[in-house]
């Protein structure tokens, strides 16, 4: 482990490991209980979409990603608010419509063809110093907004119509929580990939729920979790060279399931 430390590559997957987790458990813990997992899920895989598109321009592919997650976050909070178009319906249009462009591009950019798998299911040893930047600022400020901001988050979270009857700025708030989710979602494209990303701001928050229902409990509790889960990913990644959001995702299901079965076994020793 030791000599493992001595490379920078494996600094940096250390330090992604650890701002992911705190993204993922604040954010996440907000979008379960939300239940805008669907949501989330539909952002991460329309933001292939700018991938593509910016690799056959030759632009930087996570500028197109953190564009095209926006655009589909506030597209579909937009549209959902109105009676046009339900929200499903609009999310599965849009998570459609990012993958095609994002597979399309792919193909008319041979050379982009390659790195698309880590762009799918993610490789957190290729996270660099641009993107720890990026982790780093976009950690700063949800731990600040979440701060800030925990009193009115957690009514809009757990009841947005009690959270407009007592005068909130709901709307606002959900369109800040809204960009981070978006930006969360794009930052952790290395760890998990466009496929598994928004799992990794599920499962551990629902294995924080077998133990808690406060939520700032559940976020804390959460990220420690997400944290575990990355660090466990990364090794099994590095050692056997297999994808890191695949090793981290099967890592975090098996660690719910255990728990999950520990707490039904001691639900029934205890009747």
């Amino acid at each position: 482990m030791k000599e493992l430390l001595q490379y920078a590559f494996f600094q940096n997957a250390l330090i992604g490991c650890l701002l992911t987790g705190i993204v993922c458990g604040l954010v996440g813990s907000y979008i379960v209980a939300r239940r805008m997992v669907f949501i989330s899920g539909g952002i991460a895989h329309a933001s292939l979409g700018g991938i593509g598109l910016c690799a056959l321009l030759g632009l930087p592919p996570i500028t197109g990603a953190a564009i095209f997650s926006l655009f589909t976050g506030y597209s579909v909070q937009t549209l959902s608010q109105r009676s046009e178009i339900r929200e499903d319906s609009a999310i599965a249009m849009l998570w459609a419509f990012g993958m095609s462009i994002g597979i399309l591009c792919a193909y008319l950019s041979p050379s982009f063809l390659p790195s698309l798998s880590n762009y799918l299911f993610g490789n957190i040893l290729l996270i660099n110093t641009g993107d720890l930047l990026f982790l780093s600022v976009l950690t700063a400020i949800t731990i600040l907004v979440f701060t800030l901001l925990l009193h009115p988050i957690v009514s809009i979270a757990f009841d947005r119509e009690f959270a407009l009857s007592q005068q909130l700025p709901v709307v606002r708030i959900e369109l800040l929580i809204m960009t981070i989710i978006c930006l969360s979602v794009v930052a952790c494209l290395r760890v998990a990939g466009v496929v598994m990303v928004i799992s990794l701001m599920s499962i551990p928050q629902i294995t924080a729920g077998l133990f808690t229902r406060h939520f700032s409990t559940m976020a804390i509790l959460s990220a420690t979790i997400a944290i575990l889960c990355c660090l466990g990913g990364l090794m099994i990644s590095y050692f056997y060279n297999v994808p890191s959001g695949a090793s981290i995702i099967l890592l975090s299901t098996a660690n719910y399931l255990i728990l999950r079965t520990i707490k039904g076994i001691k639900a029934c020793l205890y009747k």
